[in-house]
């Protein structure tokens, strides 16, 4: 009953499923551990934040460059500050306003984007306290350059003057000339009434819509893999039904056609008929002939 597995027909098929169920196995576990790693770094990141609240600041020079070591530290710089921008369509905490971006030129000769606050509202350069004068001492928490699009950066261009949509040395160097940090700080402690903007987690991190595509995926391999085993069995069993059904003779193939018309067997009613018919025909042809 079970021949027709060494059919190449089957042969075809088991292959293709031998191959298909590891392989379907393979990218749901791999795209899993893209989900763990995802949420392995938000509770790292979410640690990392919790202990650098409590560490002593350093230097911003001893923590650059910027990677997921040194994401969210605490670091001091000693500066002027100099221009002033805003960085439009921030949300914090549920309502909608702006950031208060404010280059300063340190000690080395290089300039650091600060971020002192934020402020409800649309971005107004009226609203915005001016920085404090003089030298100064900044203290806050170390960010990268942010990547338009991306953690709900915007990416809209033709903004006004005075006003920035990525806090990135991209997006600054068309609008200063000055020497850029590639990194940028926010305030742990906002200046003049505004609101400070809490560290964020490095991009590709966390619990975000990424994360919860990788866990769909997840789903949709083991799926596929089952999916395949349920289609195999289908087709054995229809098979094996065919097989029984043969055997009973439920199911008989069709005879083939003859290249010409089919003549009448013996025996059968048509050949009967004709045969019956030939003494007829004789009779007619002798009833035809005059008697001489």
């Amino acid at each position: 009953m079970y021949r027709f597995l060494l059919t190449p027909r089957w042969w075809g098929i088991n292959v293709f499923v031998l191959l298909a169920i590891p392989f379907c196995v393979f990218m749901g576990s791999w795209q899993l551990s893209r989900f763990e790693a995802r949420v392995d770094d938000q509770r790292t990141a979410e640690a990392q934040a919790d202990s650098a609240r409590t560490e002593t600041p350093r230097p911003l020079a001893e923590m650059l460059p910027v990677d997921k070591a040194t994401y969210g530290k605490r670091v001091t710089a000693r500066g002027r500050y100099g221009e002033q921008l805003l960085v439009p369509d921030r949300e914090l905490e549920g309502r909608q306003g702006f950031y208060v971006l404010t280059l300063l030129r340190t000690e080395g000769g290089r300039t650091l984007p600060v971020v002192r606050g934020w402020l409800p509202g649309a971005a107004d350069a009226a609203k915005a306290p001016a920085p404090p004068a003089g030298e100064v001492s900044v203290t806050g928490a170390l960010q990268a350059s942010e990547t338009p699009g991306d953690n709900g950066v915007s990416a809209q261009g033709g903004l006004p003057p005075g006003q920035t949509g990525a806090i990135s040395t991209a997006s600054l160097v068309n609008l200063v000339d000055d020497d850029l940090y590639d990194a940028w700080v926010t305030l742990g402690t906002a200046d003049s009434g505004m609101t400070a903007v809490p560290a964020s987690a490095p991009s590709g991190t966390g619990l975000d819509l990424k994360a919860f595509q990788n866990l769909g995926y997840t789903g949709e391999w083991f799926v596929f893999a089952g999916f395949v085993v349920f289609m195999w069995f289908r087709l054995l069993r229809r098979e094996i039904e065919f097989a029984r059904d043969a055997e009973l003779g439920i199911t008989e193939p069709e005879a083939p056609a003859s290249p010409g018309a089919a003549s009448p067997t013996a025996g059968s009613p048509t050949a009967e008929a004709e045969t019956d018919a030939e003494p007829a025909q004789d009779a007619d042809v002798e009833a035809s002939t005059p008697v001489r």
